[in-house]
């Protein structure tokens, strides 16, 4: 298991994310992109809710980048 690192500055950024509710573009290996607000993080996924209030978890391992919505 994956030891979750909360002292890094990527962490920190998701957490200011979830915590301003603030909207994010995931960009996915697959090409696909997602938008909406981060729920919550862990060592191996996010928790993404979208405008529908759908959660969807995305693991990290597919995530290409990830930004604010402007």
């Amino acid at each position: 298991m994956t030891e979750f690192d909360t002292g890094l500055p990527s962490i920190k950024q998701l957490q200011a994310y979830v915590k301003d509710k603030q909207e994010v573009e995931l960009k996915l290996v697959t090409d696909d992109l997602i938008v909406g607000k981060i729920m919550w993080q862990d060592s191996q996924c996010l928790c993404l809710l979208d405008h529908y209030d759908q959660p969807t978890l995305v693991w990290r391992q597919a995530l290409v980048y990830l930004k604010p919505k402007s």
